[in-house]
């Protein structure tokens, strides 16, 4: 029985898994690196839950017992209790298969470990664990305490029952869940970043201003936020990884990035988090 999750990583995604971890009657462990980086994650889920108190879509009496089901840590040893753990550190493999290796140490052997990555195959991840069949992807969309999917992702050793309970914990969590194959990008980022590596190389050469671009897919195709200013939503170095994932992974040219997304990142101009991508913030 899952009572309390494991979250590694308290940035954006991360303190979202948590919060509605939380809002849903789970314990969570919220682990990261750095205390700093843990009160900025609180702060983060305080001000949301405080939103949604504001939208009468939660009590204060609910926003109070979420905030007191969260202990945060900078510690991996607490995660010794955890019942599911959720890994959602940044985008970069050396240090997913990091983590896995260190949870699959101090988690108990039936515990399932699941990663958030966009886009990193799950089968290689679970291969630097001694428990692959517990292995697998929980792709969660952003923001994660409004948006619905969650994308389930098997690796090549994941079994059935670890499966069919990570979807059942996604239902619990009151999202959607929709399984994927363990193929580079899986199904949201196969389709989206090719979207967002166009719109860029449609800027670099100059067919139009970010402003304009963004206003077409909005205004022209019904999409309630344009490819650039996603793309500053889930940052240029995210987008970046996730295309090189799926360039190398399919070896086909269609999936290059952008040159001037490469630039942006070398630039430390990633987006939102950094107060400029290919807009100001």
């Amino acid at each position: 029985m899952i009572e309390k999750i494991g979250v590694v990583g308290a940035g954006q995604m991360g303190a979202g898994i948590a919060q509605v971890a939380a809002m849903n009657g789970f314990l969570v462990i919220l682990n990261d690196v750095k205390d700093v980086l843990l009160d900025r994650a609180m702060e983060r889920i305080q001000k949301s839950l405080s939103t949604l108190v504001r939208k009468e879509r939660i009590s204060e009496e609910q926003k109070k017992a979420a905030l007191e089901g969260i202990q945060t840590t900078c510690e991996i040893k607490p995660f010794e209790d955890a019942d599911f753990v959720v890994e959602a550190v940044i985008e970069n493999q050396d240090l997913k298969l990091e983590v896995f290796k260190q949870l699959d140490e101090h988690c108990r052997p039936t515990v399932i470990l699941a990663s958030n990555t966009s886009s990193i195959p799950i089968t290689r991840i679970a291969a630097a664990t001694k428990r692959p069949s517990e292995v697998i992807g929980m792709h969660f969309m952003n923001p994660v305490p409004l948006m619905k999917l969650v994308e389930i992702i098997r690796g090549l050793a994941t079994s059935e029952e670890t499966f069919e309970t990570t979807r059942d914990l996604a239902v619990k969590l009151k999202k959607i869940p929709v399984a994927a194959n363990d193929s580079p990008g899986f199904i949201s980022n196969r389709i989206l970043l090719p979207m967002i590596n166009e719109a860029i190389f449609a800027l670099h050469e100059g067919v139009g201003t970010a402003e304009a671009i963004d206003s077409v897919m909005k205004l022209g195709m019904n999409h309630p936020m344009g490819p650039l200013a996603l793309a500053d939503l889930i940052g240029l170095d995210t987008c970046l990884s996730i295309l090189e994932v799926l360039h190398q992974g399919l070896g086909d040219s269609k999936y290059r990035p952008c040159p001037l997304l490469r630039k942006y990142v070398d630039a430390g101009y990633l987006g939102r988090k950094t107060g400029r991508g290919f807009y100001p913030y």
